[in-house]
């Protein structure tokens, strides 16, 4: 089962640059907060799925529920 410490990682990992903050209080939903450069220039929607792509066919899976809120700096 993932940690949101785990989730904060991966996404540090794959948007670099990029400030997150991850909760859960049962470690399958999930809330994050990233703030990127990289989402410059680009909708919600592709914000959003370049974070949902960090996980894959993990989401629905180990990963019940994913709520983002995304913003660049």
């Amino acid at each position: 089962m993932p940690t949101p410490d785990e989730l904060r990682t991966r996404i540090e990992a794959a948007i670099p640059g990029a400030e997150v903050a991850v909760q859960s209080e049962d470690n399958v939903h999930f809330a994050a907060q990233v703030k990127a450069t990289a989402f410059e220039g680009k909708t919600r929607i592709e914000q959003h799925r370049m974070v949902m792509d960090v996980f894959g066919a993990e989401l629905g899976g180990s990963i019940h529920a994913l709520s983002l809120k995304t913003e660049t700096p």
